[in-house]
C-alpha cells in the first residue's frame, strides 16, 4: 500500500528544499535525484565500483605510442 504525503517546498534563493516526511526517511546522507516521465526520482546514493565506471567508457579509436621504444631492456639495466 502506497502512502501519499502533502508538503511544502522551501523555496531558498535559486534552490529548492524538500522536507522528506519521518515516516519516509532515508538511511543515507546523500541522494540521487533525476527526472522520468515528468516524475522526481529520489533514490539512495551508492557509488559504482571502479568496474562499473569503466564499463560505461567508450573505446578509443586512436593508437598508443611506444613509449618504451628507445628504452633499455629491464634486464639490461644495473641498478
Amino acid at each position: 500500500m502506497n502512502t501519499e504525503y502533502h508538503v511544502k517546498l522551501i523555496q531558498e534563493g535559486n534552490r529548492q528544499t524538500l522536507p522528506i516526511p519521518k515516516e519516509l526517511k532515508l538511511s543515507t546522507t546523500e541522494v540521487t535525484i533525476r527526472e522520468e516521465n515528468g516524475k522526481l526520482i529520489i533514490e539512495p546514493y551508492t557509488k559504482k565500483s571502479l568496474l562499473e565506471v569503466l564499463s560505461t567508457i567508450e573505446p578509443l579509436d586512436e593508437e598508443f605510442p611506444d613509449v618504451d621504444q628507445d628504452l633499455l631492456p629491464l634486464d639490461d639495466i644495473n641498478f
